[in-house]
């Protein structure tokens, strides 16, 4: 009796785990969903006209808080569209993309780094293909890069997101994609700025 009373409340026990991690599945999957949609609702908005003879500014070398964001970032050909807002903290890798603060911004020369999740919104870089064209667009304009180099590295290996003197993008995710657990190793795209009306 007492062992069938044990293996029931064991049973209820797992079962409420199981709802619990259901549930909050759901929520984060909602939360990212809903976040991606106002996003990029509230990037769709036309910004107010400057006056006439303005200068427009130059493309800022910073964002100025974490989780604003920043950008569409999108690869056509794989099906690819991701807000990135700033920062690479858990909150903003779980809504979006994120622009790995202290690298450039696009449409600024450098290395502009941008880090996603390998089982949410960067899962389609698995068929990523060298030549693919990658934009990214922001507040300042459309920016075109082509996909130059798929590398797998470790995890401290940060000279993937060194300075450069040309303007490049490098995406990051992590790898192995269909591992269970946290993988072990770096999936890195790089890819060069095409300035060419033929990226379109």
């Amino acid at each position: 009796m007492k062992l069938r009373f044990q293996t029931s409340g064991l049973r209820r026990l797992l079962y409420f785990i199981a709802f619990s991690l259901f549930g909050y599945c759901g929520y984060v999957l909602a939360d990212a969903w809903w976040f991606q949609r106002d996003a990029s609702a509230a990037f769709e908005r036309p910004l107010k006209p400057a006056p006439e003879g303005a200068v427009p500014p130059p493309v800022p070398a910073a964002v100025e808080r974490n989780d604003a964001v920043v950008g569409r970032l999108v690869i056509r050909r794989l099906g690819l569209s991701v807000m990135v807002v700033e920062g690479t903290s858990a909150k903003a890798l779980r809504r979006a993309a994120g622009h790995i603060t202290g690298t450039a911004l696009p449409g600024n020369h450098g290395n502009t780094g941008i880090s996603g999740h390998r089982d949410t919104f960067f899962a389609p870089l698995q068929n990523i293909r060298r030549d693919d064209v990658v934009s990214v667009t922001t507040r300042k304009g459309e920016f075109h890069y082509r996909v130059v180099s798929m590398t797998i590295v470790q995890p401290d290996d940060i000279d993937v997101l060194a300075a450069t003197e040309t303007e490049v993008l490098t995406l990051v995710t992590c790898y192995p994609f269909a591992f269970i657990g946290s993988a072990p190793e770096r999936f890195v795209v790089r890819a060069e700025r095409v300035i060419s009306e033929s990226a379109h």
